[in-house]
C-alpha cells in the first residue's frame, strides 16, 4: 500500500520513506511513524512523517498495518 492517503498512515506504523537527500537515488529508509507532518488528506508524493528516530521523509510504502 502506498502512503498517499493520510487516513492510511498513523503513529506506530512500519513504513518505508524517502528522505529529502535520497529523492534522486530513490533510496528508502524503513522506520516506525512517530507523527504525521502533512495536514492534507492526500499528497501525490506521499504523506510526510517523522520517524521515531527523528528522520523526516515522505511515505512510499506501508509495510505493516496494525489494528488500532
Amino acid at each position: 500500500m502506498n502512503g498517499q492517503n493520510r487516513k492510511d498512515v498513523f503513529p506506530g506504523l512500519l513504513v518505508d520513506i524517502i528522505l529529502k537527500k535520497d529523492q534522486r537515488s530513490g533510496n528508502r529508509t524503513r522506520g516506525i511513524v512517530k507523527n504525521l507532518l502533512t495536514s492534507a488528506g492526500f499528497h501525490s508524493r506521499g504523506i510526510k512523517v517523522r520517524l521515531e528516530d527523528g528522520q523526516i521523509g515522505r511515505v512510499v510504502e506501508i509495510i505493516q498495518e496494525d489494528d488500532f
